[in-house]
């Protein structure tokens, strides 16, 4: 009897955990096949000749106009806008990491007058929308004279510099480094190293996974970037990619092909760049998350 009745509690647990364990991976597949057929969709439509793309039933493989697509691209100054767009990024990411790295570190590890108050503002500036700023930041790059620059108009610095001190990568540093045992620090102080040597030589390599979570936020943040550059880039040699991209949007004309493909290349270096740092931008979005 009691053999009987522990097969029976037994008995169908295999069956559903097979079940369940099937009904998830169907589950995966189908949010995987919703969440990556757009980007599919795109690519092809990239490689569709303009007059194509906007065709019912539409085609579900690739074309044989992705070059002439390039072609016409990059002779309306998309090449251009690629070079501005990833030297801005570049620029900035690494910069912005740096500044995030130094306040983060300050926040976290040393005790000062006002910290509390100082970071609390910080964190009032992302309740601040972006675009109530646009005005006066305009007026201000329009007037600054640094460099031997007339105006700060149409000028990497414009796009580069307002936003440096982000306050998110601010907060995320600040969280991560709070993480770091003080008598670490601490050891490296009595072995006689300087306190620039204890960042640079102890605290950021320990930071790494955020480091490269932050960076690639940065990055990310700068490349998709379009309201202040479309506003403060008036020279075209000087526009990024989302606003090339938009100028391909006319008022009569439209070349769906080009704005396809302009959308798939522009895609395509951030995709790359996630993939291949997937681990280290999760494990750095975290970090910070769990305190011990």
């Amino acid at each position: 009897m009691a053999k009987t009745k522990l097969s029976d509690e037994l008995g169908p647990k295999p069956f559903v955990s097979r079940f369940q364990r099937g009904a998830i991976y169907l589950l995966l597949v189908v949010g995987a096949f919703l969440s990556l057929f757009p980007f599919y969709y795109m690519f092809v439509q990239a490689s569709q000749p303009s007059s194509e793309v906007l065709r019912f039933p539409p085609h579900l493989w690739f074309g044989s106009a992705a070059w002439s697509n390039i072609q016409g691209l990059f002779d309306n100054g998309f090449g251009r806008s690629l070079f501005n767009s990833a030297f801005i990024a570049v620029v900035y990411a690494s910069l912005s990491v740096f500044i995030a790295s130094l306040a983060g570190y300050a926040f976290a590890k040393f005790r000062f007058r006002g910290r509390s108050i100082l970071f609390g503002m910080f964190l009032l500036v992302l309740m601040i929308p972006y675009h109530v700023t646009a005005v006066p930041l305009f007026q201000l790059m329009a007037k600054i004279t640094l460099f031997g620059d007339p105006t700060w108009i149409s000028s990497y610095q414009a796009v580069i510099l307002p936003a440096l001190a982000n306050p998110f990568g601010i907060f995320l540093m600040r969280q991560s480094m709070q993480s770091l045992p003080d008598d670490l620090l601490d050891a490296a102080r009595i072995d006689g190293a300087s306190e620039w040597r204890v960042f640079t030589s102890v605290a950021l390599p320990t930071m790494r996974p955020t480091l490269a979570a932050l960076a690639i936020y940065s990055f990310m943040f700068q490349w998709n970037s379009f309201f202040w550059p479309l506003i403060i880039m008036r020279d075209k040699a000087m526009e990024t990619l989302p606003v090339r991209i938009n100028a391909l949007v006319g008022l009569s004309i439209i070349d769906y092909g080009q704005l396809m493909m302009g959308t798939a290349l522009t895609t395509l270096p951030i995709m790359m760049i996630f993939i291949a740092f997937q681990r280290q931008f999760i494990s750095g979005a975290l970090a910070g998350a769990v305190k011990g």
